[in-house]
């Protein structure tokens, strides 16, 4: 006897609505498969998961195999992290995040993202919107990396590892 009680009620017909963009599915998003992942420093990479070039947001996996470091920055707009494997944390807070944990980090924070030494690979879900603003040692500005950025790294990269560049066009929404 099946427990799928619903596997008799008919599908909605008229999925979306007119001008709406058909949702982002993606196989194994946390993939092994190295050349997904965009590097960001020599340590850190990410995989786009989802862009949206009009709301300057973004979905990726941040990624790192071992020791790493996402240079200082601010957000001016909030991002949400949960955790799928490894170690990972900010020098500026005393928790250290694991396989489970869920992070919410409210606009106006700076800080300076690490991962540890495990026994595992680092993999964050991320949402981000809104700029990364670099810092100084000092704290002050010393760049940006916004959606923008990240669609050029990304297209460039893809190109370079045989994936090409219009791979990313099919994450916009």
């Amino acid at each position: 006897m099946s427990t799928e009680f619903w596997r008799d009620l008919k599908p909605i017909s008229n999925v979306f609505k007119a001008d709406a963009r058909p949702e982002v599915y993606l196989k194994d998003a946390p993939t092994e498969d190295e050349r997904y992942y965009v590097p960001f420093s020599e340590t850190v990479s990410s995989r786009p998961l989802w862009i949206s070039p009009t709301q300057n947001r973004w979905a990726d996996i941040l990624y790192c195999k071992g020791p790493g470091l996402v240079n200082r920055h601010y957000h001016p707009q909030q991002v949400f992290a949960y955790t799928i494997s490894g170690r990972w944390g900010y020098l500026e807070h005393d928790w250290v995040a694991t396989a489970g944990d869920f992070v919410y980090e409210a606009p106006g924070e700076a800080h300076t993202l690490v991962a540890y030494d495990y026994h595992e690979p680092m993999r964050v879900h991320f949402n981000v919107t809104g700029p990364l603003i670099w810092l100084d040692e000092e704290g002050q500005p010393s760049g940006h990396f916004d959606v923008f950025d990240y669609i050029d790294l990304a297209r460039a990269h893809y190109e370079k590892v045989g994936i090409g560049a219009a791979y990313v066009d099919q994450l916009f929404r």
